[in-house]
């Protein structure tokens, strides 16, 4: 006979507080249930308590108005136990949240806690003066290799250097200006005497005194 093996089950995520919560709403639905069934009594009661009015059967009438009232009372505690069950699912509900809450700082700090714990501070200045080591190696290569180009090799760097930045550099098309054309003819103009216009001058004539 060979043995069979069940896999097992993985673990309910509904807990203790689901399952109250569950039961507080289903003890919520049934009230409510309970409370129409009141409402749609108590409206035929009143219906019927005019018919028996209407027939002159007064005692009937104010024995169904009794029961009546009765029920109005047991209608008013139903409500009162509604907001009972409201508030505490309410509070349930609002406590689980909370403990979500508490539950995810937790979580947190462990986590931060294990980063400091691998963020240690000699292994960061080692990584630091390394770092700074090998930047002041790098200066000291760039300064030896620049010493030893001389004037002229430096000048070559810089031809090279600005060719290759005018090659890359996108070209434009140079536009000549387009002649204006005009519908009309230009009116020439006058020609200029090259001689100045001499200004007239009165000369005064002399005048004889008598002697």
């Amino acid at each position: 006979m060979g043995i069979i093996f069940g896999k097992k089950k993985p673990p309910s995520r509904i807990t203790q507080q689901d399952k109250a919560v569950l039961q507080l709403k289903q003890q919520r639905d049934k009230l409510k249930q309970y409370q129409r069934r009141i409402e749609l009594t108590l409206a035929s009661h009143r219906e019927l308590a005019k018919k028996l009015l209407e027939k002159g059967q007064k005692e009937r009438a104010k024995l169904l108005l009794r029961k009546k009232r009765f029920q109005e009372s047991i209608l008013e505690k139903t409500d009162n136990q509604l907001d009972n069950l409201e508030r505490l699912t309410h509070d349930i509900e609002f406590a689980q949240v909370e403990l979500q809450v508490v539950n995810g700082l937790k979580q947190g700090n462990e986590a931060l806690k294990k980063i400091n714990e691998a963020l240690n501070i000699e292994d960061i200045e080692k990584i630091l003066d390394e770092t700074r080591e090998g930047v002041e190696k790098q200066e000291e290569i760039n300064a030896l290799l620049s010493g030893g180009l001389t004037e002229e090799d430096e000048a070559a760097v810089e031809d090279e250097l600005a060719e290759i930045i005018s090659q890359s550099l996108p070209t434009v098309p140079i536009q000549e200006p387009e002649p204006m054309e005009t519908g009309e003819d230009i009116p020439e103009t006058p020609e200029v005497p090259e001689t100045p216009i001499k200004e007239k001058s009165k000369r005064r004539e002399p005048v004889a005194l008598e002697a």
